[in-house]
């Protein structure tokens, strides 16, 4: 059956449907010996697909993967780098770095810390980052200085950013300390370092910024010990369950 070449590499595990397009655009794949296009429609059991001039098919599909990382500071959420930084890929091991098509599912900027989902699984990755699919994201933040309710209140309500709103969140306040404030912040959104704009804005910068979990995706669990920074684990049957749950019952 034919489909889209893109999302046929995504659901190959070849490449989340974005990086997909990102190698037809760069003249990575071929179809029949022929540069392939955006959009083209192919189907895999007729088609000869190549990329860099290796062909794939079917039966070459890798396993899915799923994989819960404790991202640490200075390493940033991308398979790789032209400024030559560490990325997650160079946290797993080699058998999973190559032939696998594992990459993260959203972002976490290089200074924050925290839960970070990699998968191969490209279908999961584009449901779970649409717009309209808003699962949850937790995190423990340290703020310099000590907020007041009002300016809690005002951030729970929504922020201007680039003229637009932010949607609600839960804003917490966990503990002061010293000159500094602990916060918690639950996110049902993923604007670029949001968190941290939206506290400069309200004059009270980040300091630390750490994700403790995504939905009901926690680094510790009743069930799970604590992840040490720079460690992975496999997702459970039930986590992978709840993402793909995100993706058939979407927020709007």
């Amino acid at each position: 059956m034919e489909a889209r070449l893109q999302k046929i590499l995504a659901q190959w595990g070849i490449a989340s449907r974005r990086e997909a397009e990102e190698m037809i655009r760069h003249s990575r794949v071929r179809i029949n010996g022929e540069l392939a296009h955006l959009g083209q429609k192919v189907d895999p059991q007729k088609d000869a697909i190549a990329i860099d001039g290796k062909p794939i098919s079917v039966k070459h599909r890798p396993a899915l993967i799923y994989l819960l990382l404790h991202k640490p500071a200075g390493v940033v959420s991308t398979c790789d780098d032209p400024q030559s930084r560490p990325t997650v890929l160079d946290l797993l091991p080699k058998e999973l770095r190559e032939g696998c098509g594992i990459h993260p599912v959203g972002r976490l900027d290089a200074d924050s810390t925290g839960a970070l989902i990699l998968t191969n699984d490209g279908e999961l990755t584009f449901g779970l980052t649409h717009p309209r699919h808003s699962i949850s994201k937790t995190y423990r933040v340290l703020v310099k200085g000590h907020p007041p309710e009002a300016v809690l209140h005002k951030w729970r309500q929504g922020v201007m950013l680039e003229g637009r709103k932010t949607r609600a969140a839960k804003v917490q306040l966990i503990e002061h300390c010293a000159e500094q404030s602990f916060l918690e912040i639950v996110l049902q959104e993923g604007r670029n370092r949001q968190i941290r704009r939206i506290a400069e804005q309200l004059g009270y910068p980040v300091i630390k910024l750490h994700r403790t979990a995504i939905g009901s995706i926690q680094l510790q669990t009743s069930k799970e010990p604590f992840l040490d920074e720079g460690k992975y684990r496999s997702l459970k049957d039930y986590e992978i369950h709840f993402l793909q749950e995100q993706i058939i019952q979407p927020n709007y």
